[in-house]
C-alpha cells in the first residue's frame, strides 16, 4: 500500500497541472464573458427598443448615458447607468468569488476587460460609450470607498461647472489618488491610470467645447 506522502506525490504529479490547465481556461472564459457583457451596448438598446431612434444619430451622437438623458430624457438615462454600472460590477463580483486573492489580480483584469467591451464594443462597430459609469461599476466591486469617493468628486463638479464631462474627468484622474489614500492592491491603482487616461482620450472633444466654451 501506498503512504500518505507517496499518495501525495502521485496526485501532484497527475493532478496538479491538469488544475493549472483548467485554472488558465476558466480565466480566459472570465475574461473573454466579461467583454461580451461590457460590449452590451445598453444606451443604444433603450433607445431603440423605447423610443425607436439610433442614439448615435442625435445629440453627441456617443451610445452613453449622458446622450441618452439630453434626448430621451432622465429615467432611461438612469436606466442606462445603473445597467453600465452594472455591466463593471458583475465581472468583477464573480471574479472576486471565483479567484479570492489578496491582489485582486484577476478581477481587476475582469473589469477591465468589461470597460473595453463597453468603449469599444463589436456590437457597434467597435464605437461604444466612454467607459466612465462601466469603470465606476469596476470599482464599486474593487474598492467601494475610492469609487464613492470619486462619485462624489463628479458631483460636486458637475453641481459647480455644470459639465457632466468634465465631472467625469476629474473624478476618473481622482479615482488612483483614493486607491493610494485607503491603500488597496497596486494592480488596481496602476489599471486606474491607465483607465483615466483612456477617459480623457475618449472626451477630447468635450474638452475642445469646454475650452472654447461651445
Amino acid at each position: 500500500m501506498l503512504n500518505q506522502v507517496q499518495h501525495d506525490t502521485i496526485f501532484h504529479v497527475k493532478y496538479i497541472p491538469l488544475l493549472l490547465v483548467l485554472r488558465k481556461k476558466m480565466i480566459i472564459l472570465i475574461l473573454f464573458l466579461s467583454f461580451l457583457l461590457g460590449a452590451i451596448p445598453n444606451a443604444y438598446l433603450i433607445a431603440k427598443i423605447f423610443y425607436g431612434i439610433d442614439i448615435r444619430n442625435y445629440g453627441s451622437g456617443n451610445p452613453g448615458a449622458t446622450n441618452v438623458w439630453r434626448i430621451t430624457g432622465k429615467i432611461p438615462a438612469a436606466i442606462t447607468f445603473l445597467f453600465d454600472v452594472l455591466k463593471g460590477f458583475i465581472p468583477v463580483f464573480i471574479s472576486k468569488k471565483i479567484f479570492p486573492e489578496p491582489s485582486l489580480t484577476y478581477p481587476m483584469l475582469a473589469g477591465f476587460c468589461a470597460v473595453a467591451g463597453h468603449i469599444w464594443t463589436p456590437f457597434l462597430k467597435f464605437k461604444g460609450g466612454k467607459g466612465v459609469a462601466t469603470g465606476c461599476g469596476v470599482f464599486l466591486g474593487l474598492s467601494p470607498l475610492s469609487a464613492i469617493f470619486s462619485l462624489i468628486v463628479f458631483l460636486v463638479v458637475l453641481l459647480i461647472t455644470k459639465y457632466v464631462a468634465l465631472g467625469s474627468i476629474t473624478a476618473a484622474i481622482s479615482l488612483p489618488i483614493f486607491l493610494y489614500f485607503f491603500n488597496e492592491p497596486v494592480i488596481p491603482k496602476y489599471v486606474s491610470i491607465i483607465l483615466a487616461i483612456i477617459v480623457v482620450l475618449r472626451h477630447k472633444s468635450n474638452i475642445k467645447k469646454i475650452i472654447t466654451k461651445t
